[in-house]
């Protein structure tokens, strides 16, 4: 594990924000960090309102898609609202059409059958809509590389409006209107919405043709801030504002789908982080195990004694998901050692009976092994179909390009993608893929790194921070949870491990003459060496609040020690 500590930004901006909040001037230093220099920005960062949000028109093409949906329901015409299999997929459909039907009932829904249909839009999905009479798709999460489909719609009189947020090809599809903020040609102020993000766009600006304000919206804010966590897109800008305010509402009125998944939990106050790791896993199980038309039934249902027939359902797939993907790490591990392809500057495993619902998330478990670019490869049909995971700071979608002669189709992002390709293609993309990577990536990005927001001493931890860092949340991705460093630290001689296999460390740390406080570090225990005979050590760590039998105390939650 590498330790990083980000720059220290000027003195002279530290001093200038410090003063102009009145706050201590590590704190200034964490804001300038993240981009807030002025008190303004400052306050628009404390304080995220409603009203930061941009005016939907801004994004291109807006015009032509609320335009198209109006022609729509004037005609009577029937629409599909068309979205991917996973959280960011099934929370936007399941958010533009219960929209869409609250004034209007000829709406359907379609999720693609991951196995029969795979990623994205698919024929069989358009012929499905031209069989029912549908005459104009919005396809959410998904489209924005569909050339050919929607060449293949358009001849069968179904128009398409595209609501996506990945990387545009080349050349755009031919649709009516093709919403994505990160087209060349659009000058959307913010450029990092996930796909149930630029569907509530689209709704927005369909809510202005029916006087309807912000206020009416807020009741979706729900899905939306579930596909920002599920999806790990950053923490800034619009998301920020999207994600604390369907936070609240989660924790205060959510759907009922929502509510049926959560109302067992003792917790009673989620964070962003549980949603990532307690919903997310839940909603993205359908469509792993079984299907995404079970996510998106769960989400749009508003009785909730159905509803929570309809989460016990999810649960039985979760469960299901987590033996599956346990049992295949396993698989994968192994092969990787067979192969004793340890000193690879990648991890590229290919099972034909693998689980294609659960490859990516194995993708993600072997990064925590063997920390490089990963793929994870299984058969689909007469194909290979995979999921690509990859290290902080390494762009595994610019590397899969590099690579794309051997590919059928692939489609992501920075740090995960999707791809097919013809079996026969598996051993020379996989040759090609560690050649590009082994050119192209930094030594140091194959360590795990920590990286640290500053050095701090024990003495300035108290109530009055913690108050000011809960005021950064959410969290997330260009956002995250400062990380403190603090030097020649002593244990108090309580040092113990923890946990069924004896895993966890427990401590409680002194700094010179500090107040002491109690520390845990999950799956520390090897690092016990560093604690004995009383010699002093450097610790990495966030600050949390443990809550112990309706006693609230802080407490450092280590991230490594030396």
């Amino acid at each position: 594990m590498r330790w990083t500590i980000k720059p220290k930004p000027s003195e002279e901006k530290i001093n200038h924000l410090a003063q102009a909040l009145n706050i201590e001037d590590f704190v200034a230093s964490l804001l300038i960090q993240r981009g807030i220099e002025t008190y303004d920005q400052a306050k628009t960062f404390f304080r995220p309102s409603l009203d930061d949000l941009h005016n939907p028109y801004l994004m291109k093409d807006m015009d032509k898609a609320v335009e198209r949906i109006e022609k729509a329901i004037a005609n009577n015409e029937n629409i599909m609202v068309f979205g991917d299999y996973d959280v960011d997929g099934t929370t936007a459909v399941s958010l533009v059409s219960s929209y869409l039907k609250s004034y209007y009932k000829n709406v359907a829904t379609y999720i693609p059958d991951r196995y029969d249909e795979g990623y994205g839009i698919s024929f069989i999905g358009i012929d499905y809509a031209d069989d029912n009479g549908i005459t104009l798709i919005i396809a959410l999460d998904c489209g924005i590389k569909s050339i050919e489909h929607v060449a293949y719609a358009k001849e069968r009189n179904i128009d398409f409006i595209i609501c996506d947020h990945h990387r545009p090809g080349e050349f755009l599809p031919e649709a009516v209107a093709v919403l994505d903020p990160k087209r060349s040609d659009c000058s959307y102020p913010y450029d990092e919405l996930c796909g149930c993000g630029v569907g509530f766009k689209l709704i927005q600006a369909l809510g202005e043709n029916r006087n309807q304000t912000i206020e009416d919206f807020i009741q979706y804010l729900d899905l939306v801030a579930t596909a920002i966590a599920a999806d790990i897109v950053p923490m800034t800008g619009e998301n920020r504002v999207l994600a604390k305010f369907g936070l609240e509402v989660i924790n205060t009125n959510p759907r009922p789908g929502i509510q049926a998944l959560i109302q067992n939990l003792k917790k009673k106050v989620l964070t962003i982080t549980d949603v990532v790791f307690i919903i997310a896993p839940r909603i993205n199980a359908a469509g792993r195990i079984k299907h995404g038309n079970y996510a998106v039934e769960l989400l749009t249902e508003f009785d909730l004694p159905q509803a929570e027939e309809f989460a016990s359902q999810i649960e039985i797939f979760n469960a299901d998901r987590k033996d599956l993907d346990k049992q295949i790490t396993v698989e994968a591990l192994q092969q990787i050692g067979n192969n004793k392809a340890e000193n690879n500057f990648t991890t590229v495993v290919y099972q034909e009976d693998w689980h294609k619902g659960v490859i990516g998330i194995v993708a993600s478990r072997l990064i925590e092994t063997h920390y490089k670019p990963t793929i994870v490869f299984t058969k689909s049909g007469d194909k290979l179909a995979a999921s690509a995971r990859s290290v902080k700071d390494f762009d595994i979608y610019n590397a899969l390009e590099s690579s794309a002669e051997y590919l059928e189709q692939f489609g992501g992002h920075m740090y995960a993608a999707g791809m097919t390709l013809k079996e026969e293609n598996y051993e020379a993309f996989k040759n090609k893929f560690e050649e590009v990577v082994k050119e192209s990536i930094h030594p140091d990005l194959l360590i795990p790194e920590i990286a640290i927001d500053a050095e701090i001493s024990l003495s300035s931890i108290n109530e009055k921070l913690v108050r000011i860092l809960k005021q950064f949340e959410p969290f997330g991705p260009q956002n995250m949870t400062p990380v403190f460093i603090s030097k020649n630290i002593k244990d108090t001689g309580y040092a113990k491990t923890l946990g069924k296999d004896e895993e966890h460390l427990r401590l409680f740390v002194k700094q010179d003459n500090s107040e002491g406080f109690a520390a845990i570090g999950f799956n520390l225990a090897q690092k016990m060496d560093c604690i004995i005979n009383n010699k002093p050590f450097d610790v990495v760590y966030c600050i949390d609040e443990n809550e112990w039998n309706g006693n609230v105390t802080l407490q450092l939650r280590l991230r490594d020690l030396n």
